[in-house]
C-alpha cells in the first residue's frame, strides 16, 4: 500500500490529518533502505533503570519446564495479564503442555531476555521477529492482517508543519527499541537535531501527552489507533507517517517443536480463539484479525535494531 493511499483511508477515521505533506515528509525509506540511516544518540525522559539480575530461569525451574511467553510491555502488568494470560492457558490445552505468560518489567528486561533466548513463544513488532528469525532460530507463526504504520501527531493549532520541526522538542512514545519510535527517530540523520523522547506508555497516554496535557509537542501513534480517539479530530492532526509494512506477529523458538508450533499457528487463527484474542486485536486496532505468517514477510527489518543495545552484529 502507498503511503498516500493509506493516509487517505485513514483520513476516512475520526481524526484529521493536514491535506498535504511536502514530499519530503511523506516520502519514507523502504525499511532496507534504513540501512543508510545513522540512528544516532537520543535523549530519554526518562532514563530506565540498568538491567536487574535475570529471574526468569528459576521461574521456569519453578513452573516444572514451563514453556515461556511474554510480549513487549506496552501496557500495565495488570492489562498484559488480562490479555495475554488467556492465550497462554488456551495454546497450553490446544498443545498439552504447560505455557506460562511473563510479563518483563521494562524494556531493558525484554531486551536481555529475548537475547538470552529466555522466550520461547512472543507476540511483538516485526524489527523483532525478523532478529529472531536471524538469531535464535524462532518461526513466525500467524500475525495481525492488518498493515503496521506509525503517525506523528501535534496539536491542530500549532504551527509545526513538517518532522524536522521537532528536533529538539518533547515527543510523547515509546523510548526505542519500540519500532514506531526507531522508525522515526530514523528520519534524523543529524545528531545535534535530534527530538527528545518521553517514555509513554500506551497510546491513550500518548493522546493525553499531546492533546490535554501538552507536556509533549509530538506524539507518535500507531495508526491503527487513532480511531479510539473521538475528540482528536478538534485537537490533533497528522505531520508524518511510516511505512506500511508487516504487522505485529507471533514466534516460537526451537524449545517448541514444528509439529506443537503448527497447532499453535491453526489454533491462534481458527474460530474457537477469537474470544481468547479479542482483547489482543482490539488493543492493536486490528479490524481484520490473525492470519498465517512467513518469514519472509520480516525479512531485512532486523535493520532498524542495529544501533539498539544488543541486537547490532
Amino acid at each position: 500500500m502507498k503511503i498516500r493511499s493509506a493516509l487517505a483511508i485513514i483520513l476516512a477515521l475520526p481524526f484529521v490529518f493536514i491535506s498535504r505533506l511536502s514530499s519530503a515528509e511523506s516520502a519514507v525509506a523502504a525499511p532496507m533502505q534504513a540501512t543508510t540511516v545513522a540512528m544516532k544518540k537520543v535523549s530519554f525522559t526518562p532514563s530506565l533503570p540498568a538491567f536487574a539480575k535475570s529471574s526468569l530461569p528459576e521461574r521456569i525451574a519453578g513452573e516444572q519446564e514451563a514453556l515461556v511467553f511474554s510480549a513487549p510491555p506496552h501496557e500495565t502488568e495488570a492489562e498484559a495479564l488480562r490479555t495475554y494470560r488467556p492465550i497462554a492457558e488456551y495454546l497450553t490445552r490446544v498443545i498439552g503442555k504447560k505455557i506460562v505468560f511473563h510479563y518483563p518489567k521494562d524494556w531493558l528486561t525484554y531486551q536481555k531476555e529475548m537475547q538470552l533466548g529466555s522466550y520461547d513463544l512472543v507476540f511483538d513488532g516485526p524489527h523483532f521477529n525478523s532478529w529472531r528469525i536471524s538469531n535464535l532460530r524462532h518461526h513466525t507463526l500467524v500475525k495481525l492482517a492488518d498493515e503496521y504504520a506509525f503517525v506523528v501527531v501535534v496539536r491542530k493549532d500549532d504551527r509545526i508543519t513538517n518532522l524536522k520541526q521537532l528536533a529538539g522538542l518533547k515527543i510523547c512514545g515509546m523510548t526505542p527499541p519500540d519500532f514506531g519510535t526507531l522508525a522515526v527517530l530514523s528520519q534524523f540523520d543529524n545528531p545535534m537535531r535530534q527530538p527528545i523522547i518521553v517514555n509513554t506508555l500506551g497510546s491513550t497516554k500518548v493522546y493525553e501527552g499531546v492533546a490535554i496535557d501538552k507536556h509533549c509537542s509530538a506524539g507518535i501513534l500507531p495508526a491503527a489507533s487513532v480511531k479510539k480517539f473521538n475528540e482528536s479530530a478538534k485537537l490533533l492532526r497528522a505531520i508524518y507517517m511510516t511505512q506500511p509494512i508487516a504487522n505485529q506477529a507471533f514466534s516460537a523458538g526451537p524449545r517448541i517443536s514444528r509439529e506443537d508450533q503448527a497447532r499453535i499457528a491453526a489454533a491462534l487463527v481458527s474460530p474457537e480463539a477469537s474470544q481468547v484474542v479479542s482483547r489482543l486485536i482490539a488493543a492493536n486496532g486490528a479490524d481484520q484479525g490473525l492470519v498465517f505468517a512467513s518469514k519472509n514477510d520480516y525479512t531485512g527489518l532486523d535493520v532498524y535494531l542495529k544501533d539498539s543495545w544488543g541486537f547490532g552484529h
